[in-house]
């Protein structure tokens, strides 16, 4: 395990958007990287049938698997209370240095505490599809990656033990030993 220290996520959206965040590592392991987002910034909160899901100055817990077509955040309101795990739909990370890269496939996969887990941004995929931002390829594993996360989290076999373990408090008491966290 290297020192902890910042990272430079390039996370491009086709056809041409880029967007690149500045988050801090809090734990590096062959198999997972853990990060932690800056307080968000948002004019609007994020919701999902009136149900927010980040607002101004939320913070997220990151999880980056090596080799793997998605990333997960542990979702926080401002406050710090819990509001959900969300899964990325992404091209696996490339990895160089501090500097990474990685290219949205529009999906995402949403679950909130005591609800079902559910695919998001369905539409999102075929709009891209039918303007050839992404190819059919593309958006095939796009779907399997997101069905298989809804399968393994049915089965009891998503989210990795890792995401359980690095709560909000966890994440922050490693930055600062604050553990101001609400989860």
């Amino acid at each position: 395990m290297s020192e902890p220290g910042r990272v430079a996520i390039h996370y491009r959206r086709p056809p041409d958007r880029l967007r690149v965040y500045d988050q801090r590592v809090v734990l590096e392991r062959e198999d997972v990287i853990v990060t932690l987002s800056e307080p968000v910034e948002l004019r609007h909160p994020m919701t999902l049938d009136e149900t927010v899901m980040l607002e101004q100055d939320s913070i997220v817990v990151w999880f980056t698997f090596p080799g793997l077509w998605h990333d997960i955040g542990r979702f926080h309101r401002a406050d710090g209370t819990f509001s959900g795990l969300y899964a990325n739909i992404l091209t696996p990370v490339r990895i160089d240095g501090r500097r990474w890269d990685t290219t949205d496939l529009y999906l995402d996969v949403w679950w909130p505490p005591g609800a079902p887990i559910r695919v998001l941004d369905e539409d999102e995929l075929e709009d891209a599809l039918a303007a050839g931002h992404i190819d059919e390829a593309r958006a095939s594993r796009a779907r399997e990656e997101a069905v298989r996360i809804v399968d393994l989290a049915v089965d009891g076999r998503w989210p990795p033990p890792v995401v359980k373990e690095w709560t909000l408090a966890r994440a922050l008491n490693a930055v600062d030993g604050s553990g101001r966290g609400a989860d």
